[in-house]
């Protein structure tokens, strides 16, 4: 069975020296409010292009906390893109990465920005639980 878990999170890039690549490098740092209670740190890769409104990011995060009233870690896998203005975005939890009472979680995080803030929406399961 699928469950939703809806809040706010504040977050904090902090942009990291350049390497021989040329792609962007950056720390991320993230409280979330609402279902998911926690923080996060990961790390992201972007690339810009000579095309106004195109580039691509990836990012790993580890988050700590409780959802469902369950405490433990997890990591977050972000994809996205931005093609000529227009957003595609994923954000999927790592298989098998659910520690503590969170071992078994999946499931898929959406995020928006509404009124300068940061909102997710949180679909998941714990596996063979439901």
């Amino acid at each position: 069975m699928n469950r939703q878990a809806s809040g706010t999170f504040s977050v904090n890039l902090a942009p990291q020296a350049p390497d021989a690549s040329a792609l962007g490098r950056l720390t991320i740092d993230k409280t979330f409010q609402g279902d998911l209670e926690g923080t996060s740190q990961g790390q992201m890769l972007a690339a810009s292009t000579a095309t106004p409104g195109s580039a691509g990011y990836v990012a790993l995060e580890r988050v700590t906390g409780t959802l469902d009233g369950r405490s433990g870690t997890f990591v977050l896998q972000h994809s996205g893109v931005m093609n000529r203005g227009q957003a595609s975005l994923s954000v999927t939890v790592v298989p098998d990465s659910g520690t503590g009472q969170l071992t078994g979680l999946s499931g898929t995080m959406t995020i928006a920005i509404v009124d300068k803030e940061h909102r997710y929406g949180f679909e998941y399961s714990f596996g063979a639980e439901g």
